[in-house]
Parts: structure tokens; C-alpha cells; sequence
């Protein structure tokens, strides 16, 4: 039987670093987690792991600590793993037309996502999937992405703008609304949805703005926008993280304390 756990533990939630080439207080390259996404899990209830990026085929052993994952934003997914022609993925070394826009590859990145996608989607792991993350999660599972929304005018980048939700989806319960206004930040999207993969929210041009998986073995939602820029003053946003959480808590009281911290 599962010993109870303290009333202040908080599920752990693994949230994967970036890589970044320079930054203000440090004097070498790093490793750096938004500090928004972090607080919006602390208000959630959880405890952020910041995870390093690592060998890809370490990953599903580091995240069987964790109760739950956040995937969050980033640079752009490297083309060649989503070019395709019948929905197979062509070889790394493979000549791949890349649109100008695209920027920050960085393929051990890359790996890594999609390493801790793939495990976390095979054990029911619940799971946040945010901006980048949305797009890991749709390129693992084999859909495409486009490039390049169109340039300025046509990419969501900066902006703020309305997205409707689809009733009675996982994000739209999260969110307690059908209609939201959302801050963005990409110039890619999602062109076709991977494996099982159901869009659940959209913008007013039609990007698809969420996306669901109704056969998920547990919680899983993913956002084309980034809830953590509003979160602190929008319960809706924070509901994502609070799903997340809550999802997450569920997990390590089946796995007797398992991904949990205090």
C-alpha cells in the first residue's frame, strides 16, 4: 500500500534547458530555462526539474524521476526531420530545402526533444507541450511543419491575438473558455498533424493554434502560443499549468511517491 505523502510534496516536472550561445551574467555558453515557465509551475503546485540536454538515449531513464513534462519554446526544429514525401521522415544528410526565416538548429537539441517526447507519449506521461514543443511533439509523431508562415506580416511573432477553442477539449477545460486572447511568438506552424494528432484550437487566419491527442494513454495538451507570458495575470493560462500539475500529482500517487519532491 502507498505510504502517504507529505501535504507539501510537489510533483516534479521536467522541463528541459535550452542551449544558449551567450547570456548577460554568464561569461561562457549555457544552459536556460524562462524563468516565466518556471514560476507558472511553482504556482501551479509543481516543482520544475530543469533538465540538461543530454544523449538522447538517456532520456526515458532521467525522466522516470518525473511526474509530469513541460516542453517548452525554443529555436526551430531542423527541416530535414519533417521534409517528407508519403509522411517518411528523409536521412539527416539529406538536401533539404531551408527557408531563409528558419534559425537556432541545433540538432542535439533536437534529439533530446524528441527523445523525451517519445518516451513521455509511450508511458502516459502527462504532458505540456508549449510553442517549439507543440511542433517536437507533431514532428515525432509524423507530421509536417511549415517553414515560414509568410514573413512579418503573416507570422505570429509579438502579437497578441484571439484563438477559438474547441468545446469540450483538454485545453479548452484547461483554459475554462472558447475564445482566448493568446501571446505568440513563432513564424512556423503546424502544416499536418502527426499520428492521432487533432487540432483543438485555432486562429482567426486558421494556424492551428493547439493540438490533442484523443487516444493519449494520459493528460496531454500542446499550445502553438506561450501561456507562461501571461499566466501570473490570466487564470486561464495558468489553468494549462494547473492541468499539468494536477495531471502530474494523479501519476505519482499511482506510482507510490515516485516524481515527487518534499
Amino acid at each position: 500500500m502507498p505510504m502517504p505523502r507529505p501535504a507539501h510534496a510537489r510533483p516534479l516536472i521536467a522541463l528541459p534547458q535550452r542551449y544558449a550561445a551567450t547570456t548577460s551574467a554568464l561569461r561562457y555558453a549555457a544552459v536556460v530555462t524562462a524563468r516565466a515557465l518556471a514560476d507558472a509551475v511553482v504556482r501551479a503546485g509543481g516543482e520544475p526539474f530543469m533538465m540538461h540536454p543530454g544523449p538522447p538515449d538517456e532520456a526515458a531513464d532521467r525522466l522516470s524521476r518525473c511526474a509530469g513534462l513541460l516542453l517548452p519554446g525554443g529555436g526551430d526544429v531542423a527541416p530535414w526531420r519533417y521534409a517528407a514525401e508519403a509522411g517518411a521522415q528523409v536521412e539527416a544528410d539529406a538536401e533539404v530545402e531551408v527557408h531563409g526565416a528558419v534559425y537556432d538548429v541545433d540538432d542535439a537539441q533536437d534529439e533530446f526533444d524528441l527523445a523525451l517526447a517519445r518516451c513521455a507519449l509511450s508511458r502516459g506521461l502527462p504532458t505540456l507541450a508549449v510553442c517549439r514543443g507543440m511542433q517536437v511533439v507533431n514532428v515525432e509523431l509524423g507530421g509536417t511543419l511549415r517553414q515560414d508562415m509568410g514573413g512579418p506580416a503573416a507570422e505570429h511573432r509579438h502579437k497578441v491575438h484571439a484563438v477559438r477553442v474547441a468545446a469540450g477539449s483538454v485545453v479548452g477545460r484547461a483554459l475554462g473558455a472558447a475564445q482566448t486572447d493568446v501571446s505568440c511568438y513563432h513564424h512556423q506552424c503546424v502544416e499536418r498533424p502527426g499520428r492521432g494528432l487533432v487540432p483543438s484550437a485555432w486562429a482567426d487566419d486558421g494556424t492551428v493554434e493547439a493540438l490533442e491527442l484523443p487516444e493519449a494513454r494520459g493528460w496531454f495538451a500542446a499550445v502553438q502560443w506561450h501561456p507562461e507570458d501571461t499566466a501570473a495575470v490570466d487564470g486561464g493560462q495558468q489553468g494549462l499549468f494547473g492541468g499539468l500539475v494536477q495531471a502530474a500529482e494523479a501519476w505519482a500517487g499511482r506510482g507510490a511517491g515516485v516524481g515527487l519532491l518534499g
